[in-house]
Formats: structure tokens, C-alpha cells, sequence
């Protein structure tokens, strides 16, 4: 009786760890699905947009978060050209303007720094849309309160398109 005992124990472990796996799965398959219905909106947005009205850069789906090491965040963005003559490419860079609270006192970090040496993953050439996914560093004793993204086209001293995201 006992090895039929551990036989069905052992099979109703394996059929756990196989249900957990499988419910991971369609946790991930439905993110997934949800990021392709924003994609699917911003496109079909794109396309009824009116592109002689439409402004010349816009950024979409601006998020910021937490990643694994402590004072480590991951951001997200997806920049769109539009508007008349956009059918050249953009030459750019991003700019991150994070606004943290460190020992008590208000602080502000842009990234990349100067002389960054990660400063060519700031730079961006597409023609319609990019994707921009990266991160950065603050001290992990650190609060960050806002994240501000700044969009320059070479040769322009001001930002194409500016947005921010709220932390605190």
C-alpha cells in the first residue's frame, strides 16, 4: 500500500507544478494580449489621425517601474512621428528627468549624464514608430517621486514632445 501511496503523491505533485506552470502561462499570454490591444489602438489612432494636423512626434504608453535590484527602475515608451513630411526618419535622443527625494531633500538626475558612456542607447533614428525599453540607476536609499521623458530632434534645443509619469 505504501508504494501506491507514494505513486499517487508523487503524481499529484507533478500535476501541481504542471497546473502552476500552466497558470503562469496564461498569466503571461494575457499581458500579452492586453499590450497588443494598446498597440492595436495607438495604430488604429495612427491611422484615422489626420496627418497634416497631427503633431510632428507624439510618446505613448510612458511607464515606469521598480525593477529587480534596489534602487534599479525599467522604463517603457513607444514614440510615434506623424504629421506632414514625417516620411523621413527622426534623429534624436531621449532624455529621463527623475525627480527622487535622498536623505530628506528634493534632488534632480537626468540621464544619461554627461560623458555617460550608455549614452548611445539615448539615441534614437526610426521613420513611423520605436519602442524604447532601458534603465536606470538612482541610489537605492532613494525615493523617486516623477519620471519626466524629453524627445529632441537633432539640431533643436527644445524638446519634440515631453511626458511624465508619477511615482510617489
Amino acid at each position: 500500500m505504501r508504494p501506491v501511496a507514494d505513486a499517487a503523491g508523487s503524481r499529484i505533485g507533478i500535476e501541481g507544478t504542471a497546473e502552476q506552470k500552466l497558470a503562469q502561462q496564461v498569466r503571461t499570454r494575457e499581458q500579452e494580449n492586453g499590450s497588443m490591444r494598446e498597440d492595436l489602438a495607438i495604430f488604429e489612432k495612427m491611422l484615422s489621425t489626420d496627418w497634416r494636423t497631427a503633431p510632428p512626434l507624439s510618446i505613448y504608453r510612458f511607464k515606469v517601474e521598480p525593477d529587480i535590484l534596489p534602487g534599479e527602475y525599467r522604463y517603457h515608451l513607444l514614440l510615434l512621428a506623424s504629421g506632414a513630411g514625417r516620411d523621413k526618419e527622426f534623429h534624436g535622443r531621449l532624455e529621463l528627468v527623475v525627480s527622487l527625494t535622498a536623505n530628506g531633500k528634493s534632488a534632480i538626475m537626468i540621464f544619461p549624464k554627461q560623458g555617460d558612456a550608455s549614452a548611445g542607447a539615448f539615441h534614437l533614428t526610426f521613420k513611423r514608430f520605436q519602442r524604447v525599453d532601458g534603465t536606470f540607476h538612482v541610489d537605492p536609499n532613494s525615493k523617486v517621486n516623477s519620471v519626466q521623458v524629453r524627445v529632441y530632434e537633432n539640431g533643436i534645443n527644445h524638446p519634440r514632445a515631453a511626458q511624465s509619469v508619477n511615482l510617489g
